[in-house]
């Protein structure tokens, strides 16, 4: 079972949310938090597999709780859960280390999903927003469009899984679309972290995109 934990300080959306992702196939609600705060602490003894964190709360919000809770709960896997007005806050909470981010309109089946998808190690953005994000992402790197100078660091496998990181894949399906086992997939991945100086798979997805890997 894939532990959950629901992060918002609205009762009625965190209930609500609660009940839809406790009637998924192989995954458990296994507690609610009302702010950033909160969850922090419940990571420490409910060991969530993945958190579904607001963003805007009282106390702490989403973006610094993420940030907290990867640093000290490396394993733990955040989807940031935002409206269109968020912008600010999810670009920050993607380079503090979440896993992803859906609009809080999201379907229930995206939801299940992306649950599953960052659970098994994927990077994952909603299609709905991909281009806001990916539009955003190149308004960084503006005036400037060059690549960035790291990229010829990797090998031509290397800038393939990369490419395949940016896509959102999990370490199975690169494994498959390569053709090499999940072993080898790992040992790559860690390899162009090391090259790249980043620290995370996120990390990995916004470098793609910023490369226009993807």
């Amino acid at each position: 079972m894939i532990k959950v934990l629901i992060v918002d300080d609205q009762p009625i959306v965190r209930q609500g949310l609660a009940m839809v992702v406790d009637h998924m196939d192989g995954i458990q609600v296994i507690g609610e938090a009302s702010d950033g705060r909160e969850a922090v602490d419940k990571c420490k003894w409910l060991q969530p597999d993945v958190i579904l964190m607001d963003v805007q709360m009282p106390e702490m919000n989403g973006v610094e709780a993420t940030a907290i809770i990867k640093r000290v709960f490396p394993a733990v896997n955040v989807i940031i859960l935002t409206t269109f007005n968020d912008d600010q806050y999810i670009f920050e909470a993607l380079k503090s280390g979440a896993s992803g981010y859906l609009l809080k309109d999201a379907l229930p089946q995206q939801i299940k999903e992306a649950i599953e998808a960052v659970y098994r190690g994927g990077a994952l953005i909603q299609p709905d927003v991909a281009q806001k994000v990916v539009t955003r992402i190149r308004e960084w790197d503006q005036p400037s469009r060059e690549k960035d100078p790291r990229l010829h660091q990797l090998t031509e496998r290397e800038i393939e899984l990369l490419r395949l990181i940016g896509e959102g894949k999990n370490n199975n399906e690169i494994a498959d679309e390569l053709n090499i086992t999940r072993g080898t997939v790992k040992n790559h991945i860690s390899n162009i972290l090391v090259k790249l100086d980043l620290r995370d798979r996120t990390q990995l997805a916004i470098f793609a995109l910023k490369n226009d890997l993807v």
